[in-house]
């Protein structure tokens, strides 16, 4: 992870390291970061950490796929830092259980990969042995975000229903 800054940041400052369900501690990482930058920042900077922490971020993911000579390695994290945060983002104020519940739905939508979200994880692949490039690096932050969207679709659709119900 030292050997070069674009680990730093795909490997989500280390939470990509952890031996079992990296995808999930760098989300709890993400969280946890929000909450914590939550209360200097406000609300109002997420919209351009997240643009570009993309742009940076497309950069990372691709050069330390290359570094570890995997398409999508499950040890970058960084696609489920930058999504969960888009997340948390779009649905503030949101209470403690609520982050909760959006947490839980991003991890289905993200590990499971329904529908869009599998789409847009097939989109970028490479086949084994090719070259990867920048179009993997995009792909491995595209589908996360398409998990975010989901998780945000599946948010508002609840909401929707709660309301429509009169509670």
């Amino acid at each position: 992870m030292t050997r070069h800054p674009a680990r730093w940041i795909a490997l989500g400052f280390g939470a990509g390291l952890a031996p079992t369900a990296p995808g999930t501690v760098g989300t709890l990482w993400a969280w946890a970061a929000f909450l914590a930058l939550e209360r200097f920042l406000g609300p109002q900077p997420w919209g351009w950490i997240v643009l570009i922490g993309t742009l940076v971020g497309a950069w990372a993911c691709t050069r330390c796929a290359q570094h570890l000579d995997v398409a999508d390695p499950g040890s970058i994290v960084w696609d489920e830092v930058l999504a969960f945060w888009l997340v948390l983002w779009v649905a503030q104020p949101a209470m403690l259980w609520q982050q909760t519940l959006l947490f839980a739905l991003f991890r289905f939508f993200d590990a499971a990969k329904p529908g869009p979200v599998g789409w847009a994880d097939r989109l970028f692949k490479a086949e084994r042995g090719a070259p990867i490039g920048w179009a993997q690096g995009w792909g491995i932050l595209v589908d996360d975000f398409v998990a975010a969207g989901c998780t945000l679709f599946a948010w508002a659709l609840g909401v929707a229903l709660y309301s429509a119900l009169g509670r």
